[in-house]
Formats: C-alpha cells, sequence, structure tokens
C-alpha cells in the first residue's frame, strides 16, 4: 500500500511539474505577443541596430525575409535569425495588420539603399564625418528636435562635396526651405522619401519628376538654409543634412533615424575625384 502511494504521489509531481511548465510557456508566449504600439513605432523610428546586426540579417537563410528579421529585432532586442524567423511568425499570426505595416515600412527605408550619399574622393580631400544626433535639440525656428544625420565636410569649403542618390527614385521636391535651404528630395520606389538639406547648388538638368538612378549626383554638400532669404550662406559649417521620412496609415508623414542607414551605406561609395 505504501509503494502505491508513493507511486501516486510520484505520478502526481509530474503532472504538477507539467502543469507549471505549460502555464510558464503560454505566460512568456503571451508575453511575447503584447504590443505596445507606441513603444514599437518609437524603435521602428529610433532604428537602433548595429551594421553587424544588418549584415548577420541580411547574410541569413533563416525563413523570414530581411525587413521582417528586422521587425521582429526591433521588436524584441534579440539577434538569432532563426529566433526572430519564429518570433516574426507569431506576431503575424498575433497582430498581423500591425506586423505587415512595420514590415512595409521597414522595407521602405532598407530595400532600395545602394550608395552612400557622399563618394570617395578620388584625391587626397580629407573625408567626412558624421554622428548619430537624431533627436538633439535645436532652436533656429523654434525650439524643435534633429530629425536626420549631419555628415559634415572635412574641409568647410561649399560646392565641393558631391552628393549622388542612395537609391532609384524620383526627385519630388526640388527648391528653397528656410530651414533646409537648397533642398532636394526622392521618392524610393518602396515609397521611402530621401531629403538631401544644405545644398550649396544642384547638378546640372535635375527637375522635379525626374527619374534618377542610384549614384546620380544630385548637388553639392554646401551651408545653405536657415533664412527666409533664398541663398543665405554662413550659418554653420558646410555638411549635408541626410533624412528619411515615411507616411503612416493616415498619410502623415514622420522621420525616421538615418544613422543606422548610413553606417550600413559605408562601405558602399562611388568614387569621384574632387
Amino acid at each position: 500500500m505504501k509503494r502505491y502511494v508513493v507511486t501516486a504521489l510520484l505520478m502526481l509531481g509530474v503532472i504538477l511539474a507539467d502543469l507549471y511548465l505549460f502555464s510558464y510557456v503560454e505566460t512568456q508566449t503571451q508575453e511575447l505577443i503584447r504590443f505596445d504600439d507606441t513603444l514599437v513605432f518609437e524603435s521602428i523610428r529610433n532604428q537602433q541596430i548595429q551594421p553587424a546586426i544588418v549584415q548577420k540579417l541580411k547574410q541569413s537563410d533563416a525563413d523570414a525575409s530581411f525587413s521582417e528579421l528586422l521587425f521582429a529585432y526591433f521588436y524584441s532586442g534579440k539577434e538569432d535569425p532563426a529566433e526572430l524567423a519564429r518570433i516574426y511568425d507569431k506576431l503575424c499570426r498575433r497582430c498581423p495588420e500591425e506586423t505587415e505595416q512595420y514590415v512595409s515600412e521597414l522595407s521602405a527605408v532598407w530595400s532600395d539603399l545602394k550608395y552612400f550619399p557622399i563618394p570617395l574622393s578620388g584625391a587626397d580631400t580629407p573625408d567626412v564625418a558624421y554622428e548619430d544626433s537624431w533627436m538633439q535639440s535645436r532652436t533656429y525656428g523654434g525650439a524643435r528636435v534633429h530629425e536626420g544625420c549631419d555628415i559634415m565636410a572635412g574641409i568647410n569649403q561649399r560646392g565641393l562635396y558631391p552628393v549622388v542618390s542612395v537609391c532609384d527614385g524620383e526627385i519630388e521636391k526640388m527648391g528653397w526651405l528656410p530651414l533646409g535651404g537648397y533642398r532636394i528630395g526622392v521618392r524610393s520606389k518602396h515609397g521611402a522619401y530621401f531629403y538631401y538639406a544644405h545644398l550649396a547648388d544642384y547638378a546640372e538638368g535635375l527637375s522635379v519628376g525626374d527619374s534618377v538612378k542610384a549614384g546620380t549626383l544630385l548637388g553639392f554638400m554646401g551651408d545653405t538654409g536657415y533664412s527666409d532669404i533664398e541663398g543665405t550662406t554662413g550659418n554653420f559649417d558646410v555638411h549635408l543634412h541626410f533624412g528619411i521620412y515615411l507616411d503612416d496609415t493616415n498619410g502623415n508623414e514622420f522621420a525616421v533615424n538615418s544613422y543606422a542607414v548610413l553606417q550600413a551605406l559605408m562601405e558602399h561609395r562611388l568614387q569621384y575625384k574632387y
């Protein structure tokens, strides 16, 4: 009799352990798919990802596209592509509309990229430099935050450094803006708007509506802007403000941090003699 009691207690222990394990796994799964739209949106905007992880996801043979893996990465912070593919699959089943929207936005940012916007010099011209200045404070025109990345000229001389399109696309806007000076905006095939500001001048023959290829000369780095008077220069050092913008489901434009994109493109630079 005692032996049967011990056996029964052991079996009960196994059952309770299984129930606990099932409950734990279920809890973890529920935590995984708890979708905080505000946090996910900010993660997508901030684009905090290292070039090595970008390469890892691009080269992965996981059963998910780069944009899908990237979304799962920004959602979870995990780095293993196989694990990210599983997370993406769960997100697809639990919140399909949100997942589709965010993957589409990431695809717009990353799918058409080809060249860094400032070519390498074929001479001994000092190179450019940049850092992550996303959301830093700015004051011209009132208190605001920086919605892009400034690529600073090694030589503070307007009209020296060429600026090229990072992707194929269509010129959507050109002309003077008080904040951006002479700017040009290119809409990529997947829908991202790439914004190049403070140009000294434009390349010849460009007009709104023109199709451009990645690597097309758009203009030259300058210091125009911060004035209602067209052509104003000298209010800051020569640099290119490079921005990326998307439209949300309501058609409202929002900025995306371009720093990670620039890091990923550093190995893909054309060469000009300047």
